[in-house]
């Protein structure tokens, strides 16, 4: 029981570290380039934890998002609730893709995010995004791996305390 209390805190810590991540603000000419740090934070403990993650948390999660960005409320919220149910219904698969496999997955993960936020931006009428709006996704593409062995090492490190 005291285990999975733990994972929980390291989930919400990373999580948190990963709405911190957003909420830094980039030069301008950077800001196209800022990936989306908490949908991959997101993206491997879904993958990683069966069942830690749910919908209903990650509309939580997405909630807190909006506010603390002060986007447009359920913004984020919807974003994740998709991105989740994708890793969740694919997670089989994911999980045992070789490397360069799991990196597209994460791609298409976050193009189909972008795709969500330009229908959100479409139905209030605001203007379409440059082809920069792009980048982000492929940056977060670039970082997953990264991401992935930092946050591999940081629950591996936290088994090796509790034993």
């Amino acid at each position: 029981m005291r285990r999975a209390g733990e994972s929980r805190t390291l989930v919400l810590l990373t999580i948190i570290a990963a709405m911190l991540l957003s909420l830094i603000p980039m030069p301008e000419p950077l800001s196209e380039f800022k990936p989306y740090w908490v949908a991959l934070v997101m993206i491997y403990w879904t993958l990683e934890t069966r069942g830690m993650i749910g919908l209903g948390l990650a509309f939580l999660i997405g909630l807190t998002l909006d506010v603390l960005s002060g986007s447009l409320m359920g913004l984020h919220a919807l974003s994740l609730v998709v991105m989740v149910f994708l890793v969740q219904r694919f997670r089989p698969r994911l999980r045992f893709f070789p490397p360069w496999q799991q990196v597209l997955g994460v791609l298409g993960l976050l193009v189909n995010d972008k795709i969500i936020l330009i229908w959100i931006l479409a139905l209030l009428g605001e203007p379409m995004p440059t082809w920069e709006y792009w980048l982000a996704p492929v940056v977060g593409m670039a970082l997953w791996p990264w991401i992935f062995l930092l946050l591999d090492r940081i629950r591996a490190r936290q088994r090796q305390h509790k034993s």
